[in-house]
C-alpha cells in the first residue's frame, strides 16, 4: 500500500539536517547594510524607551529602509518566546513578567516617531491566561489616546490555549488591520510550527470577521522551506475561505546554522506568479517578493488595502 502525502509534506529524506549544505545566497536577496541618520535615530528612540523591535529580534533584511524612514514593528510582551518555531530567531524561555507601563512607553515612541501606521507584534506567551491579549488591547488604546490619527495594525499570535475571550479582547479594542500568519502550508506545521495548529491559525482569522465584519485581516507565508506550489495555492484557498483580504508572500532567511535550512530562494518570477494566481482567488492586497515580510510597506499597503475596498464595494 503506497504512504499517503499531504500536500507540502516533505518526505522523511528530504528531512532538516543542519550539516546539509546551505543554497548559495542569489543576488536578489541581498540588501545594504543599515548607516543612515534616520536608522539611528529611529534606534536612538528605541533604546530610549526600552522598547524591542521585531525588525532587530527576527533578523529582518529590510531593517536599514524601514528604520531610514523611520518606520518600526514594535514588539511587546518581552524578547522571550515560550514557543521553539523552527524558522523564528527569537528566544525560546520562560519570559519575563508583563511590563505595564509599555502600552504607555509604545506610545510615546509612535507619537515621537510622527508614524501614520504603526505595527504591534509580540511573542507566544503561553505562560499567560488570556495569552496577553488584554496586553495588546492596553497598547491599541494607549496609542489611540496619545496619537489618535495613527493607524494600527496588530500582529498577534494564535491564542492556542486560551478560550474565545482572548481574541475578543483584542477585536473589540479595534485595530485598523488584524494580522495573524500562517507562516507555511500545512504539510510543514509539525516540522517548522510544532507548537502550532495549521487550522486553528486559519479559524482564527475567519473569527474575526465573525466578530467585526469591517475588519481588515491579513495573513502571510514564507516560501523556500521545502513547499510545493500546490500547496501554497491551497493555502490560498483557505485563505479565501476565511475570507482574509490581504495575503504577504516572502522568502524564508535561515538566522543560524541552527535553524530549519533554507530549501531553496524562490525566483522572483515564480513570486510574480504567486502574486498573480492570489490576485485571481479574489485577495483584496497581495504582496509577493523576495523580500516581502508581514510588516514591510505595511503604511503604505494599508492605504492600497483601504481605496481597493472602497472600489470594490463602495
Amino acid at each position: 500500500m503506497r504512504d499517503l502525502k499531504i500536500p507540502g509534506e516533505r518526505h522523511p529524506e528530504k528531512a532538516h539536517r543542519p550539516d546539509q549544505e546551505q543554497p548559495r545566497k542569489p543576488a536578489w536577496i541581498r540588501v545594504k547594510a543599515p548607516t543612515s541618520a534616520g536608522y539611528r535615530e529611529t534606534a536612538r528612540i528605541m533604546r530610549e524607551h526600552r522598547l524591542t523591535t521585531v525588525c532587530e529580534e527576527a533578523g529582518c533584511p529590510n531593517v536599514g529602509e524601514c528604520w531610514s524612514q523611520g518606520h518600526a514593528t514594535m514588539m511587546i510582551m518581552g524578547e522571550i518566546c515560550t514557543r521553539g518555531c523552527t524558522f523564528c530567531n527569537v528566544a525560546t524561555g520562560r519570559p519575563d513578567v508583563l511590563d505595564s507601563f509599555e502600552p504607555g512607553r509604545v506610545a510615546d515612541a509612535v507619537q515621537k516617531l510622527g508614524l501614520s501606521h504603526v505595527v504591534v507584534t509580540s511573542v507566544d506567551r503561553d505562560d499567560l491566561e488570556d495569552g496577553g491579549a488584554e496586553h495588546f488591547a492596553m497598547t491599541i488604546r494607549a496609542i489611540r489616546r496619545r496619537s489618535p490619527a495613527t493607524t494600527i495594525e496588530v500582529l498577534v499570535p494564535d491564542f492556542l490555549r486560551c478560550g474565545p475571550a482572548a481574541l475578543e479582547t483584542v477585536v473589540a479594542a479595534q485595530p485598523d488591520v488584524f494580522n495573524h500568519n500562517l507562516e507555511t502550508v500545512p504539510g510543514l506545521y509539525p516540522e517548522v510550527r510544532p507548537g502550532a495548529r495549521y487550522f486553528h491559525s486559519l479559524r482564527l482569522l475567519q473569527r474575526v470577521k465573525e466578530l467585526w465584519p469591517q475588519a481588515f485581516t491579513k495573513s502571510g507565508i514564507m516560501v523556500g522551506l521545502g513547499e510545493d506550489r500546490q500547496a501554497v495555492h491551497q493555502v490560498m484557498d483557505d485563505m479565501r475561505a476565511a475570507d482574509v483580504d490581504f495575503l504577504t508572500i516572502g522568502q524564508y532567511l535561515q538566522p543560524s546554522p541552527k535553524h530549519h535550512r533554507v530549501d531553496r530562494f524562490v525566483t522572483p518570477d515564480e513570486f510574480t506568479a504567486y502574486e498573480t494566481a492570489a490576485r485571481g482567488k479574489g485577495f483584496l492586497m497581495v504582496s509577493a517578493s523576495p523580500l516581502t515580510r508581514s510588516s514591510y510597506h505595511a503604511g503604505d499597503d494599508f492605504a492600497r488595502l483601504r481605496a481597493a475596498r472602497q472600489a470594490k464595494f463602495g
